[in-house]
């Protein structure tokens, strides 16, 4: 008799590097023990063995599978043991879970990102795919807001994305070295020019602001079809097991974490 694979079993990661990004965010590249395969968008579960485990998207290329990369807020017991471990100690991943972005039905389309605070994570693995196929898309917008400049992710990378995609960049609140845009990250779609009719309008990021960038992209008149929502909030145990990311009848860990808004439309608190 064949013995049956635990599904709960990960496989051993080096964290090869830590970055500080804020006082509160770190990024960890880890070594898997075995090449790591994955779609963007999709997530994986990062285990620290006896403390527990958390889904977290992966925000590097998914074009390079000798190394993976999780950029971690530090608001939970399990997150906060995370951040207190060092470069060299052996973590665990399971995954890769979920379904990722669909890059076939954006081709020939404007590309918006509307992004929100620790929504860059998933958004960057999403660019990176992008710019692999740079040619096979009209136009790459991203507006990405945070709450400070100091709460900025990636701030090493900013500028060479700039040149690569038209980037927008909003706080909620300046300091007195900022000088760019002050205010919510839809503020800066008025600013924006992409054809309406063929685009794809990726939202990620804190729900209330996934909300109010939803409801700006319909008030710009993009067809909820063509709105693309990353319910990464939701996941959970990865499996489908616990019930924990169920919205109405989608299991967010097998029939997302990546919908398009027309199917979610109709359904009961799906921003909660």
């Amino acid at each position: 008799m064949s013995k049956i694979e635990n599904p709960y079993k990960p496989q051993k990661a080096v964290i090869e590097k830590i970055i500080q990004e804020t006082p509160s965010i770190k990024t960890f590249v880890l070594t898997p023990e075995k090449p790591f395969e994955f779609k963007c968008g999709q997530f994986a579960e990062v285990t620290l063995p006896g403390v527990g485990e958390g889904p977290f998207a992966m925000c590097s290329s998914s074009h390079k599978n000798d190394k993976i990369e999780f950029t971690i807020n530090n608001v939970g017991y399990m997150t906060s043991r995370l951040h207190k471990a060092s470069e060299g100690d052996v973590i665990g991943v399971r995954g890769p879970y979920g379904n990722g972005f669909s890059l076939d039905s954006m081709y020939g389309k404007d590309i918006i990102l509307v992004v929100g605070g620790v929504g860059f994570p998933p958004a960057r693995a999403l660019l990176y795919s992008l710019l692999n196929e740079k040619k096979k898309f009209s136009k790459i917008i991203m507006c990405y807001g945070a709450r400070t400049p100091e709460d900025i992710v990636y701030k090493y990378q900013i500028d060479d994305f700039k040149k690569e995609i038209d980037l927008h960049l909003t706080v909620d609140k300046g300091d007195s070295g900022w000088k760019g845009n002050v205010g919510v990250v839809t503020t800066l779609l008025d600013n924006v020019k992409f054809d309406r009719k063929n685009v794809a309008a990726v939202v990620i990021g804190p729900p209330i602001m996934m909300k109010f960038g939803t409801k700006k992209l319909l008030e710009l008149n993009v067809r909820p079809e063509d709105i693309i929502l990353s319910m990464e909030r939701k996941m959970y145990c990865g499996i489908g097991q616990c019930r924990h990311c169920m919205i109405d009848h989608y299991f967010i860990c097998k029939d997302g974490p990546v919908f398009t808004y027309d199917q979610l439309q109709d359904l009961p608190d799906i921003w909660e």
